[in-house]
């Protein structure tokens, strides 16, 4: 006996969206929307394809308009973020410069672990017309496109050559989206021609399907090796990466740590990981991270990585773990992550692993001496932070003193959001988060421009938070196009304008490497030097804002800063508050190492006397490789 399947006719941009509108995630019996709508900018590779299918179609998928392609990208990432990575954003572009615009933001979101849907738009399949305008040509290979670029950036990857082929490759890319050990960048590339071609799709491609978010428990044997690791350690530290955070783990291990008294260091993704005043708490780690927390790791003779990939800003580029016999213990869900530093690999969901790590050290604790000093250390590093943050400097404030006027006037589930520059260095060493979702920034590709286009994707995910952006004039001046794009979709942003006319922490680390801040301010070039250090540019990044439809309000000083962020706070529009700050004004040093290499010749006395500096920290480096059996 013979059946008729049930059919849709459709494009295959049609199908695509309203299989999309389908897709869930769920998670500790939670159901959540896993792509909750679509950022666009189009032209004519997608406009009659995606384009009117979203036309068509809008209570499948809602679509968000894009000021630049890039931009969208990093929204998608930040409401990812924010979202636990439990749902994310679509971003469609156009063939050719509009697709390559994303690239930046897939490296991005693959780098830092989060799902992100691109379906940039390709040349012709049926290659009727070529070359196309925007089509690269090779003479070498006849199917390559311009969007091959995003394979290395993306976690899963594919062209969509026929109708029929949609079938497997969205399932493909729902399956790596949602599965928190393999998720990143996501690209289905979709020819023109075959976005506007009609099949007849089978009907049970557009049932409702849930995909469950596992929280895989770590293997026996190797939590058992754990455990007795962790029991003989004399001096155990955790490093709590971002895998805490996007798994909810935040309780679990607050409560872990209150029994065990093992200290925690946070990294950047790991910030808000223990809250600050919680008894373990010792603070952010790395290079940019507290005397406390980097004190404590030198001591360490074992650590527990939780969530963390072990960045070289987390371990001072591999000098920061002193202990010549130090051993690891990684716990990620990510078994590349698993294997750094030699470790014993502990792999499973961050919440899992800390669970069963609890039950397991029923009873153990850390000597009362440990908890003395953790206690001691970060109250001394306490005393510093709030010197940083209300001394009086003159003429310019310095930075720190910004954060802490931010800091007395926000709320717990307000969320600062950063990216590159000197600003995310002083929040990791100064901050001190409470929420889970407070801390917002961007470090694992410390794109510069991410911090506007974040702060819209925080609040499409969050709109019940205050989203406060902190961008200093280097990134306002890459991308502060989606100020536009905010203002357009009513959510209402604060963003703090911080100018010091140049590249300030580049300009510190140009000093501190002997290249004098070469080439990091923003100047004339002077007509007898040759260089870019004649009078500062006449830019006014204020008025710039404020054409892009957001409130302006112009600070000088930290008083009048006070008074401009509260009525930023209280306005329902979105609002910048711009304000200059002394670029050489240092926040608290870490104490902690990076390694940048430093010319190993030179002529400039500047240099040679780098070099010497260099060598000797290089003396502290090693290559982590102790097995910890």
């Amino acid at each position: 006996m013979s059946t008729t399947r049930a059919t849709r006719r459709l494009t295959t941009a049609q199908a695509l969206v309203s299989f999309l509108a389908q897709q869930y995630t769920e998670r500790d019996g939670v159901e959540h929307r896993l792509i909750e709508g679509c950022f666009g900018i189009f032209g004519h590779g997608n406009v009659a394809g995606i384009g009117q299918a979203l036309l068509q179609q809008p209570d499948d998928l809602a679509y968000y308009q894009s000021r630049n392609e890039q931009a969208m990208v990093h929204a998608a990432v930040a409401f990812a973020r924010t979202r636990r990575r439990l749902s994310t954003l679509a971003c469609t572009t156009s063939v050719g410069p509009g697709a390559t615009n994303m690239v930046t933001g897939a490296a991005l979101a693959t780098i830092n672990r989060l799902p992100v849907l691109l379906l940039p738009g390709d040349t012709f399949a049926t290659r009727a017309a070529s070359p196309l305008l925007q089509e690269l040509e090779l003479p070498h290979a006849g199917d390559i496109t311009v969007n091959d670029v995003f394979r290395p950036v993306s976690r899963y990857f594919d062209r969509v050559w026929r109708p029929e082929q949609l079938l497997s490759s969205a399932l493909q890319a729902m399956r790596v989206l949602s599965d928190p050990a393999e998720t990143g960048a996501v690209t289905l590339c979709l020819p023109q021609d075959v976005q506007a071609e009609a099949a007849d799709f089978p009907e049970e491609f557009f049932a409702r399907r849930v995909w469950h978010v596992r929280r895989p428990a770590p293997d026996e044997s190797a939590l058992a090796a754990a455990v007795r690791l962790l029991r003989h350690a004399e001096r155990p530290l955790i490093v709590a990466g971002g895998g805490v955070i996007h798994s909810d783990a935040t309780e679990a291990l607050a409560r872990f740590t209150a029994a065990t008294g093992i200290p925690v260091a946070v990294t950047q993704a790991g910030k808000a990981a223990l809250p600050h005043g919680h008894p373990a708490a010792a603070g952010a780690i790395g290079h940019t991270g507290s005397e406390a927390a980097n004190t404590l790791a030198r001591e360490a003779d074992v650590v527990l990585g939780i969530g963390t990939r072990w960045q070289d800003f987390t371990t001072a580029s591999r000098t920061l773990f002193a202990d010549p016999d130090v051993r690891f213990i990684n716990l990620n869900i990510t078994s590349l992550d698993t294997a750094k530093q030699a470790g014993l690999m502990l792999q499973a969901d961050a919440r899992a692993g800390i669970e069963a790590l609890a039950r397991a050290l029923a009873g153990h604790t850390v000597p009362a001496a440990r908890r003395a000093r953790t206690a001691e250390l970060v109250r001394r590093w306490d005393e510093k932070v709030e010197t940083a943050f209300t001394r009086a400097t003159t003429p310019l404030p310095a930075q720190s003193e910004i954060l802490g006027a931010i800091r007395d006037a926000i709320d717990d589930r307000d969320v600062v959001i950063s990216a590159a520059g000197s600003i995310p260095g002083d929040l990791h060493k100064l901050w001190r988060p409470s929420d889970p979702l407070g801390y917002h920034v961007e470090y694992g590709y410390s794109c510069m421009g991410y911090e506007i286009a974040g702060g819209l994707g925080v609040k499409m995910a969050a709109p019940d938070r205050q989203a406060v952006v902190l961008v200093g004039d280097g990134s306002y001046l890459m991308m502060a196009q989606e100020i536009a794009t905010a203002v357009a979709e009513h959510l209402k942003l604060v963003i703090v304008l911080v100018e010091n006319r140049g590249y300030a922490s580049i300009g510190a680390l140009s000093a501190s490497l002997g290249s004098e801040r070469f080439g990091t301010q923003y100047r004339y070039r002077d007509e007898d030097t040759g260089r870019h250090d004649g009078g500062a540019l006449p830019v006014d990044l204020a008025a710039n804002a404020a054409s892009l439809g957001a409130d302006v309000i112009r600070a000088s000083g930290t008083d009048a800063f006070r008074e401009a962020f509260a009525r930023a706070l209280a306005s329902e529009r979105t609002t910048v508050v711009h304000i200059e700050t002394d670029p050489l004004s240092a926040s608290p040093a870490s104490g902690a190492w990076w390694d940048v290499p430093v010319a190993e010749v030179a002529s400039l006395p500047s240099t040679t006397a780098a070099r010497r500096t260099y060598e000797t920290h290089k003396t502290g480096q090693r290559p982590l490789l102790r097995p910890t059996d």
